[in-house]
């Protein structure tokens, strides 16, 4: 008898197994998940969206309705360590304790997700990974197509993305995901299926832009850099007027370390498309704080390398040190800033156009110096609406 029940308990415990492992995911809109992530957290998920690869960003939007009314309207999108993936941002900032850091933290802990790197997967890397290549000037993160399709994952979720900061503006805590940490919800990929790509209309862009050459390498030949990126971007500060957009652009700079220097601050050349480790760094910083700026190199070349520094620099200092106000600014104020000290770079870098992901052309040196302030806000405020799913 006593034989029996034991058999029996492992037939249950089996059976359990099995029930578990075949345990449908959760159906979940991007809306649902944004109106109140913290209850998805660690579940295993599917959700029908269109993904969009922007200069930084990387997120799900919801498919029919992609304007949820938050000041974040998307889920970012993330592949398990190890994928080697060709999709994703250019470029992002992300910030964890480093060795010395003077409050509690424990890193979360996570059931690993594996991709399932099917047919269907590797279509939707190949479809993300492509840019539109034919518009003149810069056009950084200008992908050729957004990608609608099923996916499943494990959600990642915070009721709070907002940083936490101390009486004087120190970074304490944190929780949120992607670029600057400012993502309430993370979609770690398992599988995808029904992609369906629609490639995006840069016409108006291109019919402005053509005839212009897209920005060559200033200060290389293919992957082959004569001069160090950030050297570059230094270079080209000296250049800028004396007045507020030459504080700006200085300040954008001075965030990334010296010679080495251990500031906190990282450079690294990757493509950022993969959960980054949790647990806390093994690198010291003044405050405590490591700042880690990634960037694909293979798609940042020359000069939109250069300017990509200055948004990226813009992005650092505005979590260090925040001007006073700012402490709490949402995401879409701190990419307005980001793409501003962007445009002065590509301006005084002599660039013609600067377009921005989605086909908003934000820089035309040909507009009239009465226009020029009236058609960047325009064109900024739309890119950050509909394209990068913000709002204040």
């Amino acid at each position: 008898m006593k034989r029996s029940f034991v058999l029996l308990g492992l037939i249950l415990a089996f059976g359990c197994g099995l029930h578990a492992q075949a345990a449908a995911p959760v159906d979940v809109s991007v809306c649902d998940v944004v109106k109140n992530p913290a209850p998805f957290d660690g579940k295993i998920v599917r959700i029908k969206g269109t993904v969009v690869a922007g200069f930084d960003e990387f997120a799900i939007k919801d498919a029919t309705d992609p304007q949820c009314g938050f000041q974040v309207n998307a889920i970012w999108l993330s592949y398990p360590q190890g994928s080697k993936a060709k999709s994703g941002p250019l470029a992002m900032v992300t910030v964890e304790p480093a060795h010395n850091f003077a409050g509690t933290y424990k890193a979360p802990a996570r059931t690993p997700v594996t991709l399932d790197k099917s047919k269907e997967f590797k279509q939707f890397d190949t479809l993300l990974a492509q840019t539109n290549d034919k518009i003149g000037g810069i056009c950084l993160g200008c992908a050729r197509y957004e990608v609608t399709a099923t996916l499943v994952g494990r959600l990642d979720t915070v009721a709070d993305a907002t940083l936490k900061r101390d009486a004087s503006g120190k970074i304490v805590g944190w929780g949120g995901f992607g670029n600057m940490n400012a993502y309430p919800a993370r979609l770690v990929l398992q599988s995808v299926s029904e992609v369906t790509p629609k490639e995006i209309d840069y016409s108006k862009a291109l019919a402005i832009t053509k005839g212009a050459s897209p920005a060559a390498p200033a200060y290389g030949n293919g992957n082959v850099v004569a001069l160090d990126p950030l050297d570059a971007a230094q270079k080209l500060v000296s250049r800028i007027q004396a007045g507020q957009s030459h504080d700006q652009a200085e300040r954008a700079l001075a965030v990334f370390p010296k010679s080495r220097e251990q500031n906190g601050v990282s450079i690294v050349y990757a493509v950022p498309n993969e959960v980054a480790p949790e647990e806390a760094g093994t690198k010291d910083s003044p405050d405590g704080i490591l700042y880690n700026c990634v960037f694909n190199r293979e798609r940042l070349q020359g000069d939109s390398m250069t300017v990509a520094l200055y948004h990226v620099g813009q992005h650092v200092a505005d979590l260090r040190s925040p001007k006073p106000g700012n402490e709490a600014a949402p995401l879409f104020i701190q990419e307005n800033d980001g793409w501003v000290v962007t445009s002065v770079a590509a301006v005084y870098d002599g660039q013609k156009f600067l377009t921005l992901p989605g086909g908003y052309l934000f820089w035309n040196a040909s507009w009239a110096a009465a226009d020029r302030n009236l058609n960047m806000d325009s064109a900024l405020k739309d890119f950050l609406a509909n394209e990068a799913m913000l709002s204040k």
